[in-house]
């Protein structure tokens, strides 16, 4: 039977906020593709996945955009935030993308939302500046 041989695996971490607006993310890089995981709030799960495939954007084919598709549980809203971060993320490394999200906080008021989201795009920032470390000129950044 053949090995298979696995290059560039590396996993970079992130993380913004105290309490029931903490938010973390671990992405994985897998040969030139990405999986991220995030989580927070007080009950860290998976209320969403996302794949994103970079593509030349409709509006100017000279720069890159996404397209996704999105599964979502039954009752959760964290697809909003995976499809944003996936798409943001494959447009801006020009590769295939993965992102599971699932952040809750119970009774979350307007405020609460607002802020976590706020939190999330931090984290998502420190991850873009990971990756665009890992990947160096290989991708199109």
């Amino acid at each position: 039977m053949e090995k298979i041989k696995i290059e560039k695996i590396a996993t970079y971490m992130a993380g913004f906020g105290e309490g029931k607006y903490r938010v973390e993310a671990v992405a994985v890089t897998c040969g030139k593709d990405v999986a991220v995981i995030a989580g927070g709030g007080t009950d860290y799960h998976i209320g969403a996945a996302v794949l994103a495939v970079p593509r030349p954007s409709l509006a100017d084919p000279s720069r890159l955009s996404a397209s996704s598709s999105v599964i979502c549980v039954t009752g959760h809203k964290d697809d909003e935030i995976a499809k944003r971060a996936a798409q943001s993320l494959a447009s801006y490394l020009g590769c295939i993308v993965t992102v599971s999200a699932g952040i809750h906080v119970d009774n979350a008021s307007s405020e609460d939302i607002s802020i976590i989201e706020q939190y999330f795009n931090i984290v998502l920032e420190q991850i873009k500046i990971q990756l665009q470390r890992h990947y160096g000129n290989n991708k199109s950044i």
